[in-house]
C-alpha cells in the first residue's frame, strides 16, 4: 500500500507483485514540477505517518434554495419533512449494522455514535426546531434545516468548548443526511474500495463516512475542520490510522492522486514534497514502526522502575466504547471515566436505569480493575434544554461541575445511585471535579451518604465496599488547600490540564494565547508538588490523569515528585511505561529537587531533556 497505517493492514505490495498501486516514495509516479511542496499545521489526533496518494472527498451539499410554502402546502411541506427524517434514521441503521462489521472496538465505537443520530432524528431539538420553523415562517424544508443547523451550531460555538466542537461535527452530519435525504441527492460513495493506502482528504468526515471506510485499504486521514475530540480522531485512534484535523487551507491546496504526507505524531500535512522531504518521512515512518513493534511487547510486562518501584498506568475514556482498547493497552484500569457522554446529544437527563446500564457495562468489561467515575462536569449553559438553567456569561468559571451538582442535587443523587448499582459488578471509585473548598467536598459526601442511606432503607443491594469518594484537583484553591480536603477525600486526581488553565489564566482554545500555556511553568509544578505532598502526608492515594501523564518527556519529574498512579489516553501508556522501566527513582527524585528550583519553564525543558537523553539507553 502506499501509506503506513500503523495498524492492521496488508503486506506492502511491490512493483510487478499483482495489480497493487506503489507501497512508498520510491515507487510514486513521476514528480508533477509545476505543484510546490506545501506543508501545513493541523492537530494532530492519530499518531503514526502515511506517504501516500490523495482520495479527495467530497461530502459537501449544492447551494440550497429558500422560497415560500403556500399555507394551504405548509402541512404537506412538514409531511414531506417527517418522511425525510425516517428514510434518514433507516440509512443510519443500515449504516450501523455495517460499523458493527469493523474490527477491534472501532465497529462498537462507530454503531454507538450512529445510534445518536438515530436519536437526534426521533423528536431532538433539530427536528423539531425545523419542524417549527416551517411551520411558522412557511418556508421549505431545506432552509428550515439549514437555518437551524446554523443556529444551533452559532449557539455551540460560542461556548468554546472541545467537547462541544465534536457535537458541532454531529449537527452537520444529522442536517446534512436530512437535506440530502429532502432533495433526493446522493451521497459520495466507494469509500469502502479505494485504492490500497490512499489518504483521505476531505473538509470533514462524519462517522457515517468512516462506516463506509475499509481501514485495511486506507491509509490515514486529514480533515480541515474537526477537534481532538471529533469522532474522527476517536475514529482514527481506534482504527490505528494516522490522522490530522483541524488542517486549515488543506482543501485549497489538495488535487487528486497527489502525493501526500500525514503526520500524525506533530500535525503536520505536506503535499507534493520534495524527494528529499519525502526520504526524510520514510525513514521517521521506518523508526515509528520499529518503535511501535517494540512497544507492543510491553504490554504484559510490568511497570516498575529500574529499582523496583511499581507506577500504575490507567487509562481515561470519553466513551464506554473504547474499554477494549484500554484492554489491549495493558492499562491496570481505568483512572478516570467521563461521565459526559451520558448527557449529551438528548434534551432530557438520562434516567438511573440508563446510567447504570451504560457504566455496568463498563466495570463488566474491566474484569476486576478499577473503574473511577467522574461525576458529571458539564455547565448549566450545555444542558440548558433538560436544566432550564440560566447560561453563565463565563462558563469555564460558572455553574458547572460540582457546582451544577450541588445546585441540582438530584441529578447527583441520580448519578450516585447509578454508579452505585454499577459497582455491584466490580471494584469502583468515585471521582468529584472542580472542588474548590472543603465545604463542597462535605455536602457531596453528605448526597452519597443519602443515597447509600436510600438503598439501605429499601433493601437495594449494596457494593461492598461502598466506592470510595475522591476528589480531582484541577483548580489553584483546590491544590492550594489539598492539606484540608486531604482530611475529608478517600483520594486525589490531579487534572493538569484544567490545573495549568486556571492557573495561568489561559483559555487554550484561544489561538491568541494558547502558546502561553505550559504545563511545566514553576507555578503549576509546585501546585502538583503541594497537592502530591499533602495526599502522602494524609496517607491517600493521588494520581495525575491529565496530558503530563501521557508524556514520556514528564515520566521522570512526576515519579521523582512522587507520584506512582498515572491515567492518560490508552495509546500512551505502553510509550510510558517504557520510560518508567528505564528510570531510578532516586535520579528522578533528584530531577525533580532540580527543577523545583528552577524560575523559568525554558529551564525546566533543559533539564528534562538532558535527563531523558542521559537516561534512555537503560534496559
Amino acid at each position: 500500500m502506499t501509506a503506513d497505517t500503523d495498524g492492521p493492514g496488508p503486506t506492502a505490495s511491490r512493483p510487478g507483485a499483482g495489480a497493487s498501486p506503489p507501497n512508498d516514495a520510491e515507487d510514486a509516479p513521476p514528480f508533477l514540477d509545476d505543484r510546490p511542496m506545501v506543508r501545513l499545521q493541523g492537530v494532530a489526533v492519530g499518531p503514526g505517518f502515511a506517504i501516500g496518494t490523495i482520495y479527495l472527498y467530497d461530502n459537501g451539499l449544492a447551494p440550497i434554495p429558500e422560497y415560500r410554502i403556500p399555507p394551504l402546502l405548509v402541512e404537506r411541506e412538514r409531511l414531506r419533512f417527517a418522511h425525510a427524517a425516517d428514510r434518514s434514521i433507516k440509512e443510519l441503521n443500515a449504516l450501523g449494522q455495517k460499523a458493527r462489521a469493523l474490527p477491534g472496538a472501532a465497529g462498537e465505537e462507530l454503531a454507538c455514535i450512529l445510534e445518536a443520530y438515530e436519536q437526534m432524528l426521533r423528536g431532538s431539538r433539530l427536528v423539531r426546531g425545523v419542524d417549527q420553523r416551517i411551520a411558522a415562517r412557511q418556508i421549505n424544508a431545506e432552509a428550515a434545516v439549514r437555518g437551524e443547523m446554523a443556529d444551533l451550531i452559532s449557539a455551540f460555538s460560542a461556548m468554546q468548548d472541545d467537547y462541544l466542537a465534536a457535537r458541532i461535527d454531529d449537527i452537520r452530519e444529522v442536517g446534512r443526511r436530512l437535506i440530502r435525504n429532502l432533495a433526493r441527492r446522493p451521497r459520495q460513495t466507494g469509500l469502502a474500495n479505494l485504492p490500497r493506502g490512499s489518504v483521505i482528504v476531505a473538509e470533514e468526515l462524519s462517522p457515517a463516512d468512516t462506516a463506509q471506510l475499509n481501514p485495511r485499504q486506507t491509509g490515514g486521514l486529514v480533515t480541515a475542520l474537526g477537534a481532538r475530540q471529533s469522532h474522527t480522531a476517536i475514529m482514527a485512534r481506534s482504527l490505528g490510522l494516522p490522522a490530522v484535523v483541524a488542517t486549515a487551507g488543506v482543501m485549497n491546496h489538495a488535487h487528486a492522486d497527489a502525493r501526500i504526507i500525514v503526520d500524525g505524531s506533530e500535525g503536520v500535512v505536506i503535499l507534493d514534497p520534495d524527494p528529499e522531504t519525502l526520504a526524510l518521512y520514510r525513514d521517521r515512518r521506518m523508526g515509528f514502526l520499529r518503535t511501535r513493534r517494540n512497544l507492543q511487547r510491553l504490554r504484559d510486562v510490568p511497570s516498575v522502575t529500574r529499582d523496583g518501584i511499581a507506577v500504575h498506568l490507567n487509562a481515561n475514556i470519553e466513551l464506554p466504547t473504547e474499554v477494549e482498547s484500554v484492554v489491549q493497552a495493558g492499562a491496570e484500569g481505568i483512572g478516570l471515566v467521563r461521565s459526559e457522554f451520558l448527557f449529551m446529544n438528548r434534551d432530557t437527563l438520562p434516567t438511573e436505569d440508563e446510567q447504570a446500564a451504560a457504566l455496568t457495562t463498563l466495570v463488566e468489561h474491566m474484569r476486576g480493575r478499577t473503574v473511577t467515575i467522574r461525576t458529571l462536569d458539564l455547565g448549566g449553559e450545555k444542558l440548558g434544554d433538560a436544566l432550564d438553567i440560566k447560561p453563565s456569561a463565563n462558563p469555564a468559571l460558572g455553574l458547572r461541575a460540582v457546582r451544577l451538582s450541588l445546585v441540582r442535587k438530584d441529578m447527583l443523587r441520580t448519578q450516585f445511585a447509578a454508579i452505585l448499582r454499577a459497582a455491584w459488578h466490580g471494584p469502583t471509585r468515585i471521582l468529584v471535579p472542580m472542588i474548590c473548598t472543603v465545604e463542597e467536598l462535605i455536602a457531596v459526601k453528605a448526597v452519597l451518604a443519602e443515597v447509600v442511606a436510600d438503598f439501605r432503607s429499601r433493601g437495594r443491594p449494596l457494593p461492598d465496599p461502598i466506592p470510595p469518594l475522591g476528589v480531582m484537583i484541577e483548580v489553584p484553591a483546590a491544590a492550594l488547600s489539598a492539606d484540608a480536603l486531604a482530611r475529608e477525600a478517600a483520594f486525589f486526581a490531579i487534572g493538569t490540564n484544567d490545573l495549568t488553565q486556571y492557573a495561568l489564566a489561559i483559555d487554550r482554545t484561544d489561538e491568541s494565547v494558547a502558546h502561553l500555556y505550559d504545563p511545566l511553568h514553576p507555578a503549576v509544578l509546585r501546585l502538583i508538588h503541594f497537592t502530591t505532598g499533602a495526599a502522602q502526608a494524609a496517607g491517600i492515594p493521588v494520581s495525575v490523569c491529565g496530558e503530563m501523564a501521557g508524556d514520556p518527556r514528564m515520566t521522570a519529574l512526576l515519579i521523582g515528585l512522587g507520584l506512582r498512579d498515572l491515567s492518560m489516553a490508552s495509546f500512551a501508556i505502553p510509550a510510558v511505561k517504557q520510560r518508567v522501566r528505564r528510570i531510578v527513582t532516586a535520579k528522578a527524585q533528584t530531577l525533580a529537587h532540580w527543577v523545583l528550583g528552577q524560575p523559568d519553564a525554558a529551564r525546566i525543558a533543559a533539564l528534562l531533556d538532558r535527563f531523558e537523553t542521559e537516561t534512555s539507553g537503560a534496559r
